[in-house]
């Protein structure tokens, strides 16, 4: 179907018209309340996340402010300013039990010798970043890191210890443990998709949901840290580490330099949306169905009798004069329209039919004058080449064939009489086979001239290949030629003349042999075929000859299967003539398939119902002889 005719077509306009009625006020409506949901949705979810971002990272500035002024009134105390380790050790282990989140404390002096320490191992109190700070007087707060020995993440907060006159005295570090809080910061309940992680400035995890992503991945280089950095043009949807669109809020935790990130992922948020645009496609669909229905039921009633009548006229110029044509119940336009075109169509069969009685005699009569030349002029062509072919036949039997058979009577008794010397024993073999070689040249002749009826009976084809081969094995093996078979199994028995199907497939494998000359390659396969017939496809045995010759150049193909054509320097060239007349005598045909260069396949499709060619070849026998 044609761009011109859907357009030209008024059935086809109306239901398009019907249709796009239908669908574009539901199409825009659909559109804006897409828009919209989607709108809603962002707002809604960016809303949400921003408000849990702001409440997580509040609650995660208030606890890290309590852990400073802990250890601010710790390192205020006297006990701790004492620097005595009998009476800070009780102390610090009070503490420690109390809050439940300081897993060790280290109390250094100025000179940085150790008055305290939690734990037994060496501490180089000099080279440690919050010692040098807390001796400045400042208090000191360090990075999260991950203990892989508690499988615990925590930071370092250190503040300087003063003595009565406000002198740096020494410092007291503690080591806090950050799963507690951080375990509440990152819990979540937005979805299945929605996670909080903490970043620094460095982009490295400081908490995450999966604890083998902590300071061991660095998102630095994704699109969503920038994103979380960013001042300006900052997006609420990007793609996250992960490479997965999501919604997203970041606040930075005042006091630090990281950044609590939450987000959620794009597709499960705007699931919702999904699901409306699911339901309006539905909507839509509906509604062209109904519009598609109603648009038919109109065009039934009004379009189909004016496609109808469309239909009719066209036969009717076309010389289809029936008047039935334009027959109606209808009463309205339409229906008087109906009843124009038939009152037309009655006068123009009336004006046909004057006409045809007139012309009916002349053409029966010219008919008849033309079948008869034919007939005529195809029995003087085929007069004038049997005859044509039987003088040649008879000058060729009484000139050549009777002396030629004396002169090989007389050379076989020589034979059989003398001893022939060893000087001319190969000469005798070469004057014995130039005979034959001309007597089977004559004996073609004669069969092509007079070919004999066919003699039917049961073959089978493996049988009769396996004769063959026995024939032809011996100059297969002389020119070092390989023999492949290929024979299908339970392959039903064909009924034929043996002599001539034999002589048929043995010009074919003789061709195969004379066109490959030294170590080639001779297929033989035979299995079930299809040969298509006038009044269908009849079963038939198909027998496949290859050969890896140079094959038959394409001008000649067409001409392979006339008398008296060959390439060969010698020979009579009826070989091929004469299987193509033995396969139509079985009711089959031969085909050749030939690629230059590459080889030549000749096929031979005999069918399998050989009682039908044999009561048509008695059939036309009988009607010979009448």
């Amino acid at each position: 179907m044609n761009k011109k005719f859907i357009f030209s077509n008024l059935r086809i306009k109306v239901m398009l018209l019907f249709v796009f009625l239908a669908l574009a006020p539901l199409g825009l409506v659909g559109f804006f309340a897409i828009k919209t949901a989607e709108e809603l949705i962002l707002n809604m979810v960016k809303n949400q996340l921003e408000n849990v971002a702001v409440d997580k990272a509040a609650l995660l500035e208030r606890w890290i402010s309590e852990r400073r002024a802990d250890l601010e009134v710790v390192a205020g105390s006297a006990i701790i300013r004492s620097l005595n380790h009998d009476a800070i050790a009780p102390y610090l282990e009070l503490v420690r039990d109390t809050y439940k989140v300081y897993s060790g404390f280290v109390v250094v002096s100025r000179e940085g010798g150790i008055s305290y320490a939690s734990s037994p191992q060496k501490y180089d109190a000099d080279g440690s970043a919050w010692f040098r700070e807390a001796r400045l007087g400042r208090p000191y707060m360090s990075d999260i890191a991950f203990d892989p020995l508690h499988q615990e993440s925590f930071f370092l907060v250190a503040a300087p210890v003063l003595d009565d006159s406000g002198q740096v005295a020494g410092a007291v570090c503690a080591k806090v443990g950050t799963h507690v809080i951080l375990s509440t910061v990152l819990r979540l309940v937005l979805g299945e998709t929605g996670e909080c992680y903490l970043v620094n400035r460095e982009g490295a995890f400081l908490a995450h949901k999966e604890p083998g992503r902590i300071l061991t991945e660095n998102i630095s280089q994704s699109e969503s840290f920038k994103n979380i950095l960013a001042t300006e043009n900052h997006r609420t949807t990007y793609t996250d580490y992960r490479g997965i669109e999501v919604i997203g809020a970041s606040v930075k935790v005042g006091g630090t330099d990281w950044a609590l990130v939450v987000e959620q992922d794009k597709d499960e948020a705007f699931a919702g949306a999904v699901r409306l645009k699911r339901y309006i496609f539905l909507a839509a669909a509906v509604s062209a169905s109904g519009a598609l229905i109603l648009a038919w039921l109109l065009s039934h009633y009004l379009v189909n009798p004016i496609r109808q009548l469309g239909l009719a006229a066209g036969q009717l110029a076309q010389g289809e004069f029936d008047p039935a044509m334009f027959q109606t119940q209808r009463a309205d336009e339409i229906g008087a329209l109906y009843h124009a075109f038939g009152h037309m169509a009655e006068q123009l069969q009336a004006r046909q039919q004057n006409l045809e009685q007139e012309m009916v005699q002349n053409r029966c009569e010219l008919e008849e004058t033309g079948a008869k030349l034919i007939m005529t002029q195809q029995a003087v062509a085929r007069s004038q080449q049997l005859a044509s072919l039987g003088r040649l036949a008879s000058g060729v039997a009484h000139e050549i064939r009777t002396p030629l058979t004396s002169l090989k009577l007389f050379l076989e008794s020589v034979e059989s009489d003398i001893a022939i010397s060893l000087d001319y024993e190969e000469d005798f073999r070469v004057a014995m086979g130039q005979i034959r070689r001309m007597e089977a040249t004559i004996n073609r002749f004669l069969d092509f001239a007079r070919p004999q009826d066919p003699i039917f009976s049961l073959i089978e084809v493996p049988d009769l290949i396996e004769e063959l081969l026995l024939v032809v094995g011996p100059i297969a093996r002389k020119q070092e030629t390989i023999i492949e078979k290929s024979l299908a199994d339970h392959l039903p028995a064909i009924r034929g003349d043996r002599k001539q199907l034999g002589e048929a497939l043995l010009n074919l494998m003789i061709n195969s042999l004379e066109a490959m000359k030294q170590r080639g390659v001779l297929s033989i396969t035979a299995g079930l075929d299809e040969l298509p017939a006038t009044s269908g496809r009849r079963r038939c045995i198909r027998i496949d000859v290859g050969d890896h010759g140079p094959g038959i150049p394409e001008e000649n193909l067409a001409r392979v299967f006339e008398p008296f054509f060959t390439t060969k320097a010698t020979g009579a060239g009826l070989g091929l003539a004469i299987v193509a007349r033995i396969a139509q005598r079985h009711g089959g045909v031969i085909h050749l398939n030939c690629l230059p260069g590459e080889g030549m396949v000749a096929s031979l499709l005999i069918p399998t119902d050989g009682q039908e060619v044999e009561e048509r070849e008695e059939g036309r026998g009988i009607r010979e002889e009448g």
